[in-house]
C-alpha cells in the first residue's frame, strides 16, 4: 500500500524534551518542598500529558485532586517559559522530514502534551513541516482515544489505512491501531521495544531514516 500521510507523536519521537519537562517539574516540586526526580525517573512519567506527569511526580501523601490541580497550574506557568530551552529534534529527524516532504507525504503531529505547548514547540523547531498540529485540549480525548488521529485523517482527506502513525510509547501504538492506522514504534524515545510490540507496533525503527523502508 502507498502511504500518503504520516502522523508523529512529539515527545520522545520528534524531539527530546525530557530535560525541559523534568527541569520545569522539579522547579515546581522545589517550590513546594517536595522531593525532586532525576531525568531517568521523569522519563517513565512522560507520555500521558502534563497533568499525568504532575500526578506521578508528587509524593503519594500529597496526591489529592486539589494538590494535583494546583501544581498542574504551576507547571503550566513554569513550562511555558522553559519548553524550548533544551528541547531539540533527535538526530536524523530533519533529514527524514525533508525526505518525506520530497515524496509528497503529508505530515501532522498528534500529542498528549497540552495543545499550547505542542504548537509552540512545533512552530519553533519545525516551521512549515506539519499541518495540522494537535495537542491535548480535553482530557477525555487523550490518546489512546483515536479521535485526534481520525480528525487529522478527515482534515487531510486521506483514509486512515493510508496513514502511518509514529510514536515511542505503547499508548501511541494503541492509538494507531484504534484508528486503523499503520503503527510504527521508535526506539530512541522513552519506552522499550517490548512495550511497543506488546501494544501493537507493526514495525519498529532503530533510527529515523529506517521509516523510508516502509515507503
Amino acid at each position: 500500500m502507498k502511504f500518503k500521510a504520516a502522523i508523529f507523536d512529539l515527545d520522545g519521537t520528534l524531539v527530546n524534551s525530557l530535560q525541559d519537562l523534568s527541569d520545569s517539574m522539579n522547579i515546581v516540586l522545589e517550590r513546594n518542598n517536595y522531593p525532586t526526580h532525576s531525568y531517568k525517573e521523569h522519563q517513565s512519567f512522560i507520555g500521558s500529558g502534563i497533568r499525568s506527569l504532575v500526578s506521578k511526580s508528587l509524593p503519594l501523601a500529597h496526591n489529592d485532586e486539589k494538590e494535583v490541580n494546583r501544581c498542574f497550574n504551576s507547571m503550566l506557568e513554569v513550562y511555558r517559559d522553559n519548553c524550548t530551552i533544551k528541547t531539540a529534534p533527535y538526530d536524523g529527524i530533519i533529514e527524514l522530514l525533508d525526505n518525506l516532504v520530497s515524496r509528497n507525504v503529508k505530515l501532522s503531529i498528534l500529542s498528549n502534551k497540552a495543545d499550547e505547548f505542542t504548537k509552540k514547540i512545533a512552530a519553533t523547531i519545525f516551521p512549515n513541516y506539519f499541518n495540522p498540529v494537535i495537542g491535548l485540549s480535553d482530557e477525555k480525548l487523550k490518546k489512546p482515544n483515536p479521535f485526534g488521529a481520525l480528525e487529522i485523517s478527515k482534515n487531510l482527506g486521506i483514509k486512515a489505512e493510508e496513514i502511518i502513525y509514529i510514536g515511542d510509547t505503547g499508548i501511541d501504538m494503541q492509538t494507531a491501531n484504534n484508528a486503523n492506522m499503520f503503527a510504527v514504534g521508535v526506539l530512541w524515545g522513552y519506552r522499550t521495544k517490548e512495550e511497543l510490540i506488546s501494544n501493537g507496533a507493526k514495525y519498529v525503527l532503530n533510527n529515523p531514516l529506517d521509516l523510508l523502508n516502509i515507503l
